[in-house]
């Protein structure tokens, strides 16, 4: 006789008859206790976390898998696997560890499992297969398992099917390895075709599919691009959900898609689809007209859409109230939406002070940013930094509202600890803008152990914040006080010039150059730092003129060297060092304009004081000037220039 199903649902809890009966041979017993089993977890978490403490979930799979086990008694067995599959980030931890999703996927590709089963098993199967820590690389390693799935998701199947197999490939698509292996799969096709459904339930998965497959892939977003299904192109089939009588979400998930179709490479920021549709509706969604969490992933997409060209940013600023929507959703609790406004400000901020200016306007903003960098949720900080540097590119507001509100103490606070290292590049990126010489931060930021920080950042393993490191250094130096230039010298060292001079990165070999120039560039301080530090301010240069570098790196370094041969007093230092003797004179004949200008201007520098004639006609430079006064002009307007500089020169001997 049948338990009641009240009395199998305290025996999970207080006894462990119904186990026994599980591992009983008696098919009807273990029917019975699986029946019981199903009736108690449902619903309740605390019996789910009771069954797999128990170690039930083996003897589960082992049912589900004996293909010669009753249908029924494996069908049942799949329905609680589906429903632990729902409990808790822990409990579908255990289930992975007893290799469920392999039996799963098994029990799924198999052309001879009941179709209630395989059903049943596809339902849990993308129950788990949700979580991050899902071990995907199990459907990606056989492209015949992606086929199959495609396979049993024909029209022909039920909607619950086909619904199964749309959410199941979403979360399959976080590399380009694996973007690249649903499309050789012929995923796109069988996308286009439930994107056309006219169902919800299967066009949304099948777009944040699609959305997930093109992100930052050309390659995949170029063949979508190309796709056809029942001659409509999928850029029109997009296009055309993003109407206002589609259902939100569908709306959503089809911007998302032509916006990483943008982003990709694969359409352009003036193509129609962008410009008059995505974008709009995108500025629609952020209104206050819809629910938050539609507001914040449309802010968010927007953000995206627009952040690295500025022609869509000042549409974007200009549709629908766009500012005023985000300066309400960025009032709102939940952390999603403060990190889309955020996120979005800063995307409409990067590079029209116009529209800096009105975003700063709104009510009560700045606080409202200054909240943000101190906000509990990591990712609403990392969003309100990269506001306020889009912001801090603005001159007035970083001498005005900046000051005001002393924005640079928040952002100090920032570094301190163990931030992460997307935050903290934002952070210094934004310290760069702030050292500006216009800057009113620069003087406190500097009493605060600005200087001590910048230089332990360029030792970072990170070239980006080896450059910020260098970048922020430079600005600290222009036109600052001996002192300051000192303490950057002193601090920073000469070995650590001499390794950012050798840079992996080019950017930061550029930076580290503008820092020597900005350091030697006023004659008083070039007398002193010349006179403590030449040798290793030569070698520097050199350094950079015998490397393999382009012309623009080698231009800094003769930029440096003409401001010394002009600041330097009491020693020749340029005119004792053969090496730069010699690249000049080679400089003056190269077939490039930055490299003849550049040591024109030294040259120039080095007649400017008389007794130095001899040694430069002696060293080839004045025969090599005069060569390049006669050369047939390649570009007229530089030619001209050069010989303007050229005709300055007194060419008369001494003796």
């Amino acid at each position: 006789m049948a338990l009641e199903p009240f009395a199998c649902f305290m025996d999970v809890e207080n006894s462990r008859a119904y186990i026994d009966e599980l591992y009983s041979e008696d098919t009807y017993k273990c029917q019975e206790a699986i029946v019981c089993l199903k009736n108690a977890v449902i619903g309740s978490n605390k019996k789910k976390g009771s069954v797999i403490s128990q170690g039930i979930v083996p003897r589960l799979i082992a049912l589900l898998r004996d293909d010669c086990k009753d249908p029924n008694l494996r069908l049942d067995a799949a329905i609680v696997i589906g429903s632990l599959a729902k409990g808790t980030e822990s409990q579908v931890h255990s289930l992975i560890y007893y290799e469920t999703v392999q039996v799963l996927l098994g029990i799924v590709i198999n052309p001879n499992t009941d179709r209630r089963l395989m059903e049943t098993c596809l339902g849990a199967l993308k129950t788990i297969l949700q979580y991050p820590f899902a071990p995907i690389e199990l459907l990606h390693c056989n492209i015949g398992n992606l086929m199959r799935l495609i396979q049993l998701a024909s029209p022909n199947s039920s909607i619950q099917c086909q619904e199964y197999v749309a959410n199941i490939f979403v979360p399959l698509c976080h590399s380009s390895h694996q973007q690249k292996n649903l499309c050789q799969a012929n995923v796109i096709p069988f996308l286009a075709r439930l994107m056309t459904s006219q169902l919800t339930i299967l066009q949304v998965p099948a777009l944040k599919c699609l959305a997930a497959m093109c992100f930052t892939n050309k390659y995949v977003s170029d063949i979508v691009c190309l796709t056809c299904h029942e001659e409509r192109s999928i850029l029109d089939i997009l296009t055309e959900l993003l109407s206002r009588t589609r259902d939100v979400q569908i709306q959503l998930s089809a911007s998302r898609c032509l916006t990483y179709l943008h982003r990709s490479g694969s359409l352009r920021a003036d193509d129609y689809r962008i410009v008059y549709k995505t974008l709009p509706s995108l500025a629609r969604l952020c209104s206050d007209d819809f629910d938050e969490d539609t507001r914040a992933t449309a802010a968010e997409t927007l953000a995206y859409l627009a952040e690295i060209d500025s022609e869509l940013q000042r549409l974007a600023a200009i549709s629908n109230h766009l500012i005023c929507s985000l300066a309400n959703l960025i009032r709102c609790p939940s952390p999603l939406s403060r990190q889309g406004a955020f996120r979005c400000f800063a995307s409409l901020a990067a590079n029209d002070e116009d529209i800096r200016k009105r975003i700063i306007e709104m009510d009560s903003l700045m606080e409202e940013v200054l909240k943000g960098l101190k906000d509990t949720c990591p990712e609403v900080r990392l969003s309100a930094v990269r506001c306020l540097h889009s912001l801090s590119r603005s001159v007035q507001l970083l001498r005005t509202t900046f000051q005001d509100h002393s924005v640079w103490r928040p952002l100090m606070d920032l570094l301190v600890g163990e931030p992460s290292l997307e935050l903290l590049t934002v952070v210094t990126s934004t310290i760069c803008n702030l050292l500006l010489e216009f800057s009113p931060a620069k003087e406190p930021m500097l009493e605060s152990g600005a200087v001590e920080m910048l230089c332990e950042l360029t030792k970072h393993s990170d070239p980006a914040l080896r450059l910020n490191g260098s970048w922020a250094l430079m600005n600290m130096a222009f036109q600052a006080e001996q002192n300051v230039k000192s303490k950057i010298i002193n601090t920073l060292g000469t070995d650590r010039i001499f390794q950012l001079l050798g840079d992996s990165d080019e950017r930061v070999i550029m930076k580290t150059l503008g820092l020597l120039r900005n350091l030697l560039s006023n004659t008083v301080h070039i007398e002193i730092i010349m006179s403590e530090h030449a040798s290793e301010v030569l070698r520097a240069v050199n350094l950079v003129l015998d490397g393999p570098h382009p012309p623009e790196v080698k231009e800094q370094a003769l930029i440096i060297i003409s401001n010394i041969t002009a600041g330097a007093r009491d020693k020749d230092y340029v005119l004792e060092d053969e090496n730069i003797i010699k690249k000049i004179r080679e400089f003056l004949i190269v077939p490039d304009n930055k490299l003849q200008m550049g040591a024109v201007f030294v040259v120039r520098n080095l007649m400017d004081k008389s007794g130095r004639q001899k040694v430069l006609r002696e060293s080839g430079i004045l025969e090599n000037l005069e060569q390049l006064l006669h050369m047939t002009p390649r570009d007229s307007q530089f030619y001209e220039d050069i010989r303007q500089e050229i005709l300055r020169f007194d060419f008369s001997d001494e003796h």
